[in-house]
């Protein structure tokens, strides 16, 4: 009897141009080459720089598995290389002061210079050579987004600045990636660690704003000039990032209303403790469907009820309103070196994949094309506080008032005041209205016999 020829390989035979086709047939598999380092450059060895170089270096293994080939800093740009202190371990030969040169020969090149040149000069450069970009720069984001997005796209790289926004709170990639399938309409945040402390201590502590401002610079929190914090342009640039990626469109800083800290007064922080109010520094950027945004920078009572009251101290936190995925809050440090070099890093290990598999991350997008629309248009409340003679008639001529320019009153609150004998202190709280309206009608309440004094007006955010 002949014997049976042996079934045939089901699988066919393996090919021996692919080592994993030969695994588990007595052949072992080869091993995949190394990977070429991915060639890093820091612009910059501040706070947030020396904590950079500090990370790349004590945790180089871990970011070698997570990017998928080393990490290999080549350089560190500084204004005088022969300056010192420098971060323990740094090798001194890494340190030039040509920062242009050694944006020219990285793959990624980490920008953080701070404000608009030589960093836009800088980024400009690494694009030209091929390198993909991390930054933190918010000023200059705000100012010259289009332009570096544009030179990014031409050279087929990326630009990732998730650092830029809220220090180590990932907020922006979620709007540009995670919420890319969904409508936001809404963002408001506290963006600015430095006047949230400020203001919280205001609420806690009693200081006054001088004295909070003298205090968060003593721990690190404000510059020896805090005008960039306390003014809000810190937070301007913040929202213009926040409102340009929500919505699919530009939105400059110039596009930004703009309201700082620096008349909020003890009396503010108490009445608005007596209405159950906090007040923060909110950034608000919004979607009026079709017609465009509104994105704005002031002080504002929050309810204590409200997520955002209960962020203290220099914390950062942003809340966000989408169609589908309903309301969403992030928060965390929104400063320092530790937290902000955190963001950096992680963004660093995203572009250096994107540089080994050959990809690219999203780039600008602007589909939608909305106008920034003047904050007049914007929907508010806001509670004015009144010093009114203390006799018959005055809240109606009030409510007349009110009324006389379209907005209706939600409450009306009346004690005796301490400002002499015949004044009396009024709180009317509006229904929400459009922000011309509103102001207009606080003019015309200060105009009125009745009013001796408007001590105060402040916008109603969270309810």
């Amino acid at each position: 009897m002949s014997q049976a020829a042996a079934p045939s390989d089901p699988v066919g035979p393996a090919d021996p141009a692919d080592p994993a086709a030969l695994a588990g047939r007595g052949r072992p598999a080869a091993p995949a080459p190394p990977a070429a380092p991915v060639k890093v450059a820091v612009l910059g060895l501040g706070t947030v720089g020396g904590e950079v170089v500090r990370l790349l270096a004590e945790s180089a293994g871990d970011l070698a598995c997570r990017v998928g080939a080393p990490l290999e800093l080549v350089g560190v740009a500084v204004k005088d290389p022969a300056a010192r202190p420098r971060p323990a371990g740094l090798d001194r030969a890494l340190l030039t002061d040509d920062a242009i040169g050694l944006a020219g020969r990285a793959d990624v090149v980490v920008e953080l210079i701070g404000g608009i040149e030589p960093a836009r000069g800088a980024i400009l450069a690494a694009f030209a050579a091929g390198a993909s970009v991390v930054t933190a720069n918010k000023a200059l984001l705000a100012a010259h987004g289009p332009e570096l997005y544009e030179a990014a796209r031409r050279a087929g790289v990326d630009l990732y600045f998730e650092a830029a926004v809220a220090g180590a709170i990932p907020i922006l990639r979620p709007l540009r990636e995670s919420l890319a399938g969904d409508t936001v309409t809404r963002v408001l945040g506290i963006v600015n660690g430095t006047t949230n402390y400020v203001l919280d201590q205001m609420t806690s502590n009693g200081l006054d704003l001088a004295a909070a401002v003298r205090q968060a610079q003593k721990l690190g929190y404000a510059e020896a000039d805090p005008s960039a914090d306390v003014d809000g342009h810190d937070a301007a640039a913040k929202a213009a990032i926040l409102a340009s990626l929500a919505f699919h469109t530009r939105i400059p800083a110039a596009g930004v209303y703009r309201q700082g800290i620096g008349a909020v007064t003890a009396a503010d922080v108490a009445a608005a403790r007596a209405t159950g109010h906090v007040i923060k520094l909110l950034a608000i950027v919004e979607r009026r469907e079709s017609r465009g945004v509104i994105a704005r920078v002031h002080p504002a009572l929050v309810p204590l009820a409200h997520p955002l009251a209960a962020v203290r101290g220099a914390f950062n936190a942003v809340y966000v309103e989408a169609e589908a995925a309903g309301e969403l809050m992030f928060y965390g440090r929104g400063a320092g070196g530790l937290p902000t070099a955190s963001a950096v890093v992680g963004d660093i290990v995203t572009v250096a994949r994107h540089k080994v598999g050959g990809t690219l991350g999203p780039g600008e997008s602007t589909y939608l094309s909305l106008p920034a629309l003047p904050v007049a248009e914007a929907l508010t409340r806001l509670q004015i506080r009144l010093v009114v003679r203390d006799e018959p008639g005055v809240l109606a001529a009030v409510a007349e008032v009110i009324a006389g320019h379209g907005v209706s009153i939600e409450a009306v609150r009346q004690t005796p005041g301490s400002h002499g004998a015949g004044l009396a202190d009024l709180t009317v709280v509006t229904h929400q209205a459009a922000e011309g309206a509103l102001q207009a009608t606080v003019g015309a309440l200060a105009g009125l016999d009745a009013v001796a004094q408007v001590a105060g007006a402040i916008r109603v955010e969270g309810e």
